[in-house]
């Protein structure tokens, strides 16, 4: 379905009709109108070849994938990606000429925002990974280092002895900066990429590394969060001691037609930080299994700010509908028997998240799925019914901004250092707002979208 309202275009066609209309007459009455012919040819012919002409910038854009999420080096026999599945989003943004610079990233996919964070700035600017020294001693759990061996990526080809890979963007700073597209988790982590840029490290001195300084501001132009748990998910707490740990994240990530992620160098693919460390467990915080949680994210949001010198935009999206004794478009066969109080998961719903997105999570009887949890807890963030419309994963509640952060309805003008929601998403799961595993009809609009929004800052 379409989202609740559309961007505003500029009559950027009207007002150039008008200038060509004035200039003909003009030709015309001095008796040039050959003359104009050969000039309107000639600028439709250059308007053909200069497709990123009329837009306002033509910065990078950098998508960060979520949690569980891998990069383009993953999966390349079975060209099954992130961004799209079996269609490729890099490329469509990129446009059908690829004038527009268009990457995505990779980073930890159970790693805690700050590390994927670091990975993120290295992986766009170059350099080798530093986690910072006091936050490393502070969240060593799994036994992490804070620069790991071969972690790196040049900024400079022609000098490439080890054969790192190449920087996304190592001209990256104020006069070049970049648009940060995050889906899910991948939302949180470009926040905080953010924070460390301009307001550098809350324990001010990492060790020297250049990140955690501050500082760097209009570094990035704009962010464009999907699905992201500004203000955490339900689906942690209602699933917990029921969803087992899994082994390896980019198996559960793919599509069952899909071979394992082939091995790659030690250098361009090492250990993750969070790999090892016991991230499910409720006493570990520096994990996205915390700041994902309705109590964690409200921590993040404390000291993860919203930036002035920033563009945001959030999409939101919903995958649920309310109980009904019949005919809602819900799977009838996961919740024969409804109750109108609470939202159960549409039929064509990804089926990896439909039993937790529920009234109760299937086939357990007794523990509430995302569609009917709830928690009062004294000192602790309220859910109540707000939260049960969801996409499987997030609820939708959550996805429009941080809480307590400024925020309003985009009407086609963006406004810097507040939140400008763009639309909500009716019949998208999770996985539809990246294109899995076919779902191109659903998700090119979405990104076409943002190219419109961004492209015109």
């Amino acid at each position: 379905m379409a989202p609740h309202h559309t961007i505003r275009r500029a009559p950027r066609a009207r007002v150039r009709a008008r200038l060509l209309s004035t200039l003909r007459a003009s030709l015309c009455a001095a008796r040039l109108c050959s003359s104009f012919a050969t000039f309107a040819s000639l600028a439709a012919v250059a308007a053909l070849h200069t497709p990123a002409a009329h837009a306002a910038n033509n910065d990078p854009v950098v998508l960060v994938h979520g949690f569980l999420g891998f990069g383009p080096e993953a999966f390349q026999s079975s060209g099954f990606k992130y961004w799209g599945g079996f269609n490729d989003l890099v490329a469509h943004m990129r446009g059908p000429n690829g004038e527009h610079r268009v990457f995505a990233a990779s980073v930890g996919p159970v790693s805690s925002s700050w590390d994927r964070a670091a990975e993120l700035y290295y992986q766009i600017k170059g350099g080798c990974v530093d986690y910072g020294s006091k936050h490393t001693a502070r969240h060593a759990h799994d036994g992490a280092i804070q620069k790991p061996p071969g972690k790196c990526w040049t900024a400079d080809p022609a000098n490439n002895p080890e054969n790192y890979p190449i920087a996304l963007h190592p001209a990256w700073d104020a006069q070049h900066p970049v648009h940060l597209v995050g889906h899910s988790q991948g939302g949180q982590t470009i926040r905080l990429l953010i924070e460390l840029l301009e307001n550098g490290s809350p324990d001010v001195d990492e060790g020297g590394a250049e990140l955690y300084l501050g500082g760097k501001l209009k570094w990035v132009k704009s962010v464009t969060t999907l699905a992201t748990p500004h203000n955490g998910s339900s689906l942690r707490e209602a699933m917990f001691g029921v969803m087992p740990l899994p082994v390896a994240p980019t198996e559960v990530a793919a599509p069952a037609d899909a071979p394992p992620a082939p091995q790659a160098a030690p250098r361009q693919r090492p250990p993750q930080r969070g790999a090892k460390a016991a991230f499910w467990k409720q006493s570990v915080i520096d994990s996205v299994q915390w700041e994902m949680t309705p109590d964690g994210a409200k921590e993040f949001n404390k000291w993860v700010r919203t930036s002035p010198h920033v563009y945001y935009f959030s999409m939101a999206n919903v995958a649920t509908e309310s109980g009904s004794y019949c005919c809602n478009e819900t799977d009838r066969m996961l919740a024969p028997i409804q109750s109108v109080q609470y939202q159960y998961p549409r039929k064509d719903m990804a089926p990896l998240t439909k039993p937790y997105a529920g009234e109760y999570i299937v086939p357990s009887l007794f523990r509430p799925g995302m569609g009917s949890y709830t928690q009062f807890g004294a000192g602790r963030v309220r859910v109540d019914e707000a939260w049960f419309p969801n996409d499987g994963v997030v609820n939708t509640v959550s996805m429009k901004s941080p809480a307590g952060h400024p925020v309003r309805e985009f009407d086609g003008t963006a406004v810097a250092g507040t939140w400008n929601f763009v639309a909500t998403y009716r019949g998208h799961d999770h996985f539809d707002m990246v294109g899995w595993p076919r779902k191109e009809e659903l998700t090119l609009p979405i990104y076409d979208n943002i190219s419109k929004i961004i492209f015109a800052l």
